[in-house]
């Protein structure tokens, strides 16, 4: 009797956990959301922030601060190595994987600590090249960005964004190194018939023949899609007075994550992880719940190449955008299989176990 009722206890305590019941703990002002992670998401630094997967999905590439070093920290064994140590620069806001293993930096090559901004902006902010071998200094491109990049996962071809436009070009070898080849303007903002601020985020799989972007202010902030070749816009989010702003993108191209306040639609500094349809549907489900915290958020989510993890970063209410405090990974078999669990009654989970 005692063993039963012991059995039936611990499965009740399971479902309870498992299934996020806990919510006193949850709005604690006294506790973080790393204290209660479940079982499909695990911290892998204890720093860092804009996590990018390498190829393989053996490493993790990321920031250290903004305007910091950069950092690659491999999954198995999680250990860091620095990747920037080897010569003297001015701080990175981005690094990227290219298609060829080399890294594609965004940073500054001057650095004022009492007006940081501009070298996070167009005005200060450049493209480099930086190779896998880690044998030189990075090469500039030529090119100032602002914000992100957009990198392909198949071939050396990047986006950018310059001006209030998105470009578009290819990264190509010369006997004095990386270069930029077929420069293209593929989108400028003033032909849009609404008033937005433009940022590039992810060329669309599997053919990458549309570029996801962030339309910034627009009906609060809209996942959009460009169509390369025709020019074509189209809004994906389609959530008015409501922050989403596109992240990671998924290897099948159907979906993308975004950061998001539907929960608590108060803006960027609320936001938790979604996973949004590239149906044109507006569809979305949450991932992450960090706001349930006092004064935590989940951003920057991204996509392992086989679709198997998703790489994101935690921060604090009031921290700048892009700012994490360290980074993390969701297992999406686990996840599934967590969600599976929860649909199954408990009723049905006790006739299994022995008496």
């Amino acid at each position: 009797m005692w063993n039963r009722t012991c059995t039936h206890l611990f499965v009740f305590m399971a479902v309870f956990t498992i299934s996020g019941c806990a919510d006193q703990l949850q709005n604690s002002k006294d506790r973080s959301p790393l204290d209660d992670l479940p079982p499909h998401i695990k911290r892998l630094t204890h720093f860092g922030q804009r996590a990018d997967w390498s190829h393989d999905g053996k490493h993790i590439l990321f920031i250290e601060k903004t305007f910091g070093d950069v950092y690659e920290v491999e999954l198995k064994s999680k250990v860091i190595r620095p990747i920037t140590h080897h010569y003297f620069h001015e701080g990175y806001t981005r690094a990227l994987y290219l298609s060829n293993g080399d890294i594609l930096l965004s940073g500054s090559q001057q650095f004022d600590a009492k007006n940081p901004w501009p070298s996070r902006s167009e005005k200060n902010a450049e493209l480099w090249v930086l190779k896998k071998d880690l044998s030189e200094p990075p090469v500039p491109l030529g090119e100032k960005c602002s914000e992100g990049p957009a990198v392909s996962r198949k071939r050396m071809r990047i986006a950018w964004t310059q001006g209030g436009a998105f470009y578009m070009a290819d990264i190509v070898y010369e006997k004095e190194g990386p270069k930029l080849a077929n420069k293209t303007k593929i989108l400028d903002k003033r032909d849009l018939p609404f008033e937005t601020g433009l940022e590039t985020q992810n060329f669309r799989p599997p053919d990458e023949k549309e570029l996801i972007f962030s339309a910034y202010g627009y009906q609060g902030t809209e996942v959009m899609g460009l169509d390369i070749e025709t020019g074509k816009v189209v809004n994906y989010s389609k959530a008015p007075n409501q922050y989403d702003e596109p992240e990671g993108i998924f290897p099948d191209g159907k979906y993308t994550l975004v950061e998001c306040d539907k929960h608590n639609p108060k803006g960027s500094q609320h936001v938790d992880i979604y996973k949004l349809a590239l149906d044109g549907s507006g569809k979305t489900k949450r991932l992450t719940f960090f706001g349930r915290y006092g004064g935590y958020k989940a951003s920057n989510p991204v996509v392992s190449d086989d679709g198997r993890y998703m790489a994101f970063q935690f921060a604090k209410r009031g921290d700048p955008a892009g700012v994490g405090r360290g980074i993390l990974i969701f297992d999406w078999i686990k996840y599934e299989k967590m969600k599976n669990f929860q649909g199954k009654p408990v009723r049905t989970m006790m006739l299994n176990t022995k008496r």
